[in-house]
């Protein structure tokens, strides 16, 4: 079930394409990214509370609609103080047209198998981004503020994760 939901990371190999590969991506692209994989999950969360009955699974999901958007908003208020656009990217897209089509099959879901999907892709979706997050993302993000941002998310993204993969073990 689990290879089903694991679009995203092909999406984020497009960090090492060569769109990005001679010099990464620029911080206006990385804010982009973030923010994008950000509004996806939200977006996945708003789902999975139309979906689920599982107080668990539905707690879960408004944690990640609170905690990304809360990130979201720090990340554009940021970025408005630096007058920095984020920059639509290759990686950014193939995010948006994978998440798009996991929600088409999440959505054929009920149930327990819904709530087991949906934490599945939930455990890949964030293991996939904090490996981005640590090995490109941060590692390439140039101004200090931007850096420390995608920092303090990713401390609270690996929480997600390790949240998630508790549940998915209670789901089986």
């Amino acid at each position: 079930m689990t290879a089903k939901f694991l679009p995203v990371a092909a999406a984020l190999a497009l960090l090492s394409g060569p769109a990005l590969a001679a010099t990464g991506p620029t911080d206006p692209q990385i804010a982009h990214i973030a923010y994008t994989a950000g509004s996806l999950d939200i977006t996945a969360g708003k789902d999975a509370l139309a979906h689920s009955t599982n107080p668990k699974v539905r707690e879960f999901a408004e944690l990640m609609i609170r905690d990304h958007q809360a990130v979201n908003d720090k990340a554009v208020a940021l970025l408005n103080k630096l007058h920095v656009k984020p920059e639509a990217n290759p990686t950014s897209a193939a995010l948006s047209k994978e998440a798009a089509a996991t929600q088409q099959k999440l959505n054929l879901l009920r149930g327990d198998a819904f709530d087991r999907a949906y934490i599945a892709n939930e455990v890949a979706f964030h293991r996939t981004v904090n490996g981005a997050l640590e090995k490109t993302l941060i590692p390439d993000a140039h101004n200090a503020e931007l850096k420390s941002l995608l920092e303090t998310g990713l401390a609270l993204f690996r929480e997600h994760q390790a949240h998630a993969e508790q549940l998915e073990k209670t789901l089986k």
